[in-house]
């Protein structure tokens, strides 16, 4: 499995590493499928290590030409952005809709030491949101990305992320998308079926105030930064997501209108945390590209 590619089966030499293809039952798909280039690129962050960042290029890609670009913003938040397909979070499928996207494994992905990975941890609103705004940034230089025509979208952690770069991005997006992503830390807290995962990632509750990682992680909580939205944000959630209820969603797309944000709310009455269902796949796409479009390609 690869970003291009669903899973098939393979031989590997391990003297080697060749590769060598056994099975190839979705051929009579990638035949008639155009595929964008992806790129590996390792971005310089802000304290000065190295990020490996994917870049997804579309089909036929013509280098003077100038492309919309997408920030793609990893869930997890320890989970790393590497070789995968499915029919939701489809890289390619959002290059094949003529975006650039740019996929930047920030801290807290796993694979690059433990120390990458753990970082994180009490501090979402710190450096991996400057590992996200480095990705972006270097690829904005090239001349065939539109830093005039950025977006935003992630889901779950990357929810989180879309929504308090919706308050920080200093104007460098005109268009996010936030599915099932947490929007108020305190309220989350009281509300989640995974108590030990925030007691652990935010550093404990939000009443001990004693607490330093925990006031630091309450007092960066995006709900807390709402007064500087002025960008279009999709809002997209499951009334079956007991991890992120979707009782955050509500929360955002209420402030989003009560802000005057142009927003939109896309809410699954049977769907939790993920988008499982075909038909409800091909309702999230419609709605995903739609919002994009509409503010990515005028």
């Amino acid at each position: 499995m690869t970003i291009s590619a669903d899973k098939e089966l393979y031989e590997i030499n391990l003297k080697d590493g060749k590769l060598t293809q056994l099975s190839n039952i979705n051929a009579h798909v990638y035949d008639n499928v155009k595929m964008g280039k992806v790129e590996k690129r390792m971005v310089k962050t802000t304290d000065g290590k190295e990020m490996l960042t994917w870049v997804i290029l579309p089909p036929d890609f013509d280098p003077t030409k100038k492309y919309p670009t997408l920030l793609y913003c990893e869930g997890g938040p320890q989970s790393v952005v590497s070789q995968g397909w499915s029919y939701r979070w489809n890289f390619q499928l959002m290059a094949a809709q003529g975006y650039i996207v740019v996929a930047p494994n920030r801290r807290g992905c796993p694979s690059f030491g433990s120390e990458w990975r753990e970082q994180i941890s009490g501090d979402y609103s710190g450096q991996n949101i400057q590992d996200y705004l480095a990705a972006i940034d270097e690829v904005a230089k090239e001349p065939w990305s539109d830093e005039e025509r950025m977006g935003c979208v992630g889901a779950s952690y990357g929810g989180y992320s879309v929504y308090y770069l919706a308050g920080h991005h200093q104007k460098r997006f005109k268009a996010f998308i936030s599915h099932c992503g947490i929007f108020n830390f305190e309220s989350m807290y009281g509300e989640t079926e995974e108590l030990f995962f925030i007691n652990h990632d935010y550093g404990g509750n939000y009443w001990d105030k004693e607490n330093k990682i925990a006031q630091r992680s309450y007092a960066n909580s995006p709900h807390k930064f709402v007064q500087n939205w002025d960008t279009p944000i999709m809002i997209i959630t499951g009334e079956f997501d007991f991890r992120i209820p979707y009782t955050q969603s509500l929360q955002a797309f209420t402030a989003a209108r009560l802000m005057g944000v142009d927003s939109r709310l896309v809410e699954f009455e049977n769907e939790a945390h993920q988008v499982f269902k075909p038909q409800n796949s091909m309702v999230w796409n419609r709605e995903f590209f739609g919002w994009l479009d509409k503010y990515l390609k005028k």
